[in-house]
């Protein structure tokens, strides 16, 4: 795993730096996962045609299969037929890459969705503080985990089950309050000197992002 902090390294030009992510990835896919309100699908949505990749996300591919909302699933169904189908829905979309995807805050619960990022998709960790995640989890009202509490609390809870699996991620990037342009930024200039997609050869030892 790797944690990007801006200003560490002499960024490369960015046309090149795209280019560079985009050979390296082959048919793998960039896997975006983090906590609800880490700006995974606005972040991908701009960091996909960045890098001349279609953009998709899980949760409105669960929403598209299943022919209603998130919340109605849960509601119909509960959580754990949720989790069956979103782990199904992810399987089949990392083996059509490559893409930039972005996951549920709970898909990585699952041992099989863990294992398909793995091999076939780089992960990336946008990482956010809790102020940040209740603020912007506040502004919706249609996360099911979320109805009726306090965001701070289901947040906390969260984090203690899911860090230690987000920890596991390829790539760690901050998600602040900036534009997310400056956030897909520092993804790609990340990912252009990541080993797994060949860079940081010509890197002098021991300087990592």
């Amino acid at each position: 795993m790797m944690r990007f902090a801006a200003g560490g390294k002499k960024p490369q030009p960015p046309g090149d730096a795209a280019q560079k992510v985009r050979a390296g990835l082959g048919p793998r896919s960039i896997v975006l996962v983090g906590m609800p309100g880490s700006g995974k699908s606005a972040v991908g949505r701009r960091l996909a045609p960045r890098l001349d990749l279609p953009f998709l996300d899980a949760d409105e591919e669960i929403e598209q299969a299943a022919g209603k909302p998130i919340s109605e699933i849960f509601a119909d169904h509960g959580e754990a037929y949720f989790r069956d189908g979103e782990r199904k829905v992810i399987a089949r979309l990392l083996g059509a890459g490559p893409q930039v995807l972005a996951t549920g805050g709970g898909a990585l619960m699952s041992e099989q969705t863990r294992d398909n990022v793995r091999r076939l998709g780089v992960s990336v960790w946008l990482k956010a503080e809790l102020p940040v995640l209740a603020r912007r989890v506040s502004k919706r009202s249609n996360r099911p985990l979320f109805a009726g509490r306090d965001a701070e609390t289901v947040l906390e809870g969260l984090m203690e089950t899911r860090y230690p699996l987000y920890e596991q991620a390829d790539l760690i990037v901050e998600s602040r309050d900036l534009p997310h342009d400056v956030i897909v930024g520092e993804i790609i200039e990340a990912l252009a000197v990541h080993p797994l997609l060949g860079g940081g050869a010509d890197e002098p030892p021991g300087e990592t992002p």
